[in-house]
């Protein structure tokens, strides 16, 4: 048979011209269709066994409306389950109306649960307690109030008191100072002035006044009662003596922008029970502050904005926990930003990685450090590459804790900065004269990153934004981070993880679940998707299961003590022969990416009839009293389900 013969070249373009024609006008025509075709495909390759295996797998948990919060707060109990807090939520709103909410998930039931929250504990601090119990301190007094919103002049008074002999006075809401101009002011809240009292001063006697401060608003509207210097005050209704003894005086009366207040209540949120118990008060009012376990499992609260949304200079405090009280620790003298991340370490001392999130200076307490608490001195450790791009970073105590290396995420500058950062950084404290050395570069800039330790002894790192909450970032009207990745200490890289499908930037958490899951929650976006409109809490909850759940069979745990002293040896049971090794991991208590609490320290593992016999570590900097999940790690890198171990 006579071959046909070919077409000629322009003929072949020809052909090939038009058909390419036909498939742009088909695809155009059904665009809908090649979408919903694209997606299809890619729900399909996410959902093959070989990518969970190598990258794993995102899922969303459906929440019932009724438990949609605004997750400002997030923690893992020692009951399995996750304490969810929003209090007022970022909203001024719920706030007025004293609409404060608390939720309980329960993974293993997979259920939601309401809990009485009793004040607004929307940014307060917290971190867990020997007892498994969250301490959870401060919060929010009053919410900001914008330099356009505001009619009347306001400031801080100080009222003070002269008087040695006739005690504290009280004086009411309301109550009217005038100034020597003649504009009246009036005291926001109650307050009481103490006494003077008498003090020696060169050998000499002295009397130094007694006084207080509270938030005054001009009686009348506009400009004219602004005052710009030191001014004082005389208070209405008093007459003679009382008169010269008691005043007021103030900095300035101002329009400007009042920021958030700070608040002094203070709870152990009890698992068991499922409540909060009301503490001592705190002695200064914080909102956004740290709380940091020390070694003999008291706590240490630092920096915050006060009630009149003034950064604190370094009054720092300490909770004994045995009388639930709060005392002030003049010792511990140390200025820090708002939420300094402050990590444990074995030697017992505080590391400062230099992160932190919201308020504070752009020069001062943002070097990072050891801190010493046994005579406040401050080590600095050096060579971080971008030094000022710490805000809304993250760090964490990189697995195994033993090896006493902090690994700090991502970040930009300070404030609404649209500068932000790929830099990573590790220091290895174990050393004389510790240096932060460069990591390698996350695959985008990158500020809110979540960081969560794995039982395998690496660090899942997802959310985030390039743009200041979510915002612009280089012609973008979002800048919301979908990519994961899986930081590998053992080889200092970054493996490339599936993708989530929510944006998580501000008032964001992810918390390492028992079961080897993650869990992320929140989102504060400034915007919604088209950058133009203010944007929305997200409500949406996601779970990311790691690859090592996809690749073969778990250790088990069947047996053990659920309670277990440092320096000591316990035995627990197993049917798997391929443990490897095993982690004692403390569960997370995060907000606004700062989470002091997670860590996991390497324990000894050796076989013994019917299971293992695992040594405790015996340095409380190390482990610190609490509750952790004990996982058994095989030799594929695959988990067990972690079982709740108290160290005494």
């Amino acid at each position: 048979m006579t071959p046909r013969p070919r077409p000629s070249l322009a003929r072949r373009l020809g052909t090939g011209l038009v058909a390419l024609l036909v498939l742009t006008v088909v695809a155009v025509v059904n665009r809908p269709v090649v979408a919903f075709g694209a997606d299809a495909l890619h729900t399909y390759n996410i959902n093959r066994q070989s990518y969970k295996e190598q990258f794993g797998h995102w899922s969303r948990l459906p929440v019932p409306a009724g438990f949609q919060v605004n997750a400002i707060h997030a923690a893992l109990l020692s009951t399995g389950k996750v304490l969810i807090i929003a209090g007022s939520g970022n909203n001024r709103e719920n706030f007025e109306a004293g609409t404060f909410r608390t939720v309980l998930y329960d993974p293993a039931a997979d259920a939601f649960s309401e809990v009485p929250t009793p004040t607004d504990v929307f940014c307060a601090g917290h971190t867990f307690l020997p007892n498994g119990n969250l301490l959870i301190a401060g919060g929010t007094k009053s919410y900001e109030v914008l330099e356009g919103d505001i009619t009347n002049a306001a400031g801080v008074m100080k009222l003070k008191n002269e008087s040695a002999t006739a005690g504290p006075r009280f004086f009411a809401k309301g109550t009217k100072l005038t100034s020597k101009t003649g504009f009246e002011y009036e005291t926001r809240d109650d307050v009481t002035v103490p006494a003077a009292h008498q003090m020696m001063h060169g050998g000499l006697p002295m009397q130094h006044a007694g006084e207080a401060e509270v938030w005054v608003d001009a009686v009348l509207p506009g400009n004219s009662p602004v005052v710009e210097q030191p001014s004082q005050y005389a208070i209405t209704g008093l007459k003679g003596v009382d008169a010269n003894n008691l005043y007021g005086v103030s900095d300035k009366i101002t329009r400007e922008k009042q920021e958030y207040g700070g608040d002094k209540t203070s709870y152990e949120f009890d698992p068991v029970a499922e409540r909060y118990v009301r503490t001592g008060d705190m002695v200064k009012s914080r909102w956004y502050p740290t709380l940091a376990e020390l070694p003999d499992g008291d706590v240490l609260a630092v920096s915050g904005l006060d009630e009149f949304g003034r950064i604190l200079p370094g009054d720092n405090e300490r909770y004994d926990r045995s009388a639930r009280r709060w005392v002030d620790a003049p010792e511990l003298k140390r200025y820090f930003p708002t939420y300094p991340a402050l990590h444990l370490m074995a030697d017992d001392r505080l590391f400062y990685s230099g992160s932190n999130s919201g308020y504070g200076s752009d020069t001062e307490g943002r070097t990072p450090g050891l801190w010493n608490l046994t005579d406040n001195s401050f080590e600095i450790v050096p060579g971080l590459e971008q030094p000022r791009l710490t805000e809304t970073s993250s760090s964490v105590l990189l697995a195994p804790a033993q090896e006493q290396k902090v690994m700090l995420f991502g970040g930009g500058e300070v404030g609404e900065s649209p500068v932000s950062t790929t830099r990573t950084a590790i220091a290895d404290l174990d050393t004389n004269n510790p240096v932060y050395l460069p990591g390698p570069d996350l695959p985008e800039p990158a500020r809110y990153l979540s960081t969560v330790l794995l039982p395998d002894d690496t660090v899942f790192t997802t959310g985030g934004s390039s743009g200041y909450r979510g915002g612009p970032y280089q012609g973008r009207p979002r800048s919301d981070l979908f990519n994961s990745q899986i930081y590998r200490p053992d080889a200092n890289k970054f493996a490339t993880a599936a993708e989530s499908t929510v944006g998580r930037n501000y008032h964001s958490e992810a918390i390492l679940l028992p079961d080897g899951r993650v869990i992320t929650l929140g989102s504060d976006p400034l915007y919604d998707e088209t950058g133009k409109n203010p944007g929305s809490f997200e409500k949406r909850i996601e779970v990311y299961s790691p690859p090592y759940l996809f690749q073969g069979t778990r250790p088990v745990i069947t047996g053990g003590p659920t309670r277990v002293e440092r320096g000591s040896t316990v035995t627990f049971t197993t049917g798997s022969a391929d443990v490897k090794r095993a982690r004692l991991m403390r569960p997370s208590a995060v907000t606004h990416v700062v989470d002091v609490d997670q860590r996991s320290v390497a324990v000894g593992v050796e076989r013994a009839e019917g299971g293992l016999t695992i040594t405790i570590p015996g340095e409380k900097g190390l482990l610190p009293s609490g509750w952790y999940m004990l996982f058994l790690i095989n030799d594929s890198g695959v988990p067990s389900m972690g079982r709740w171990v108290q160290v005494a």
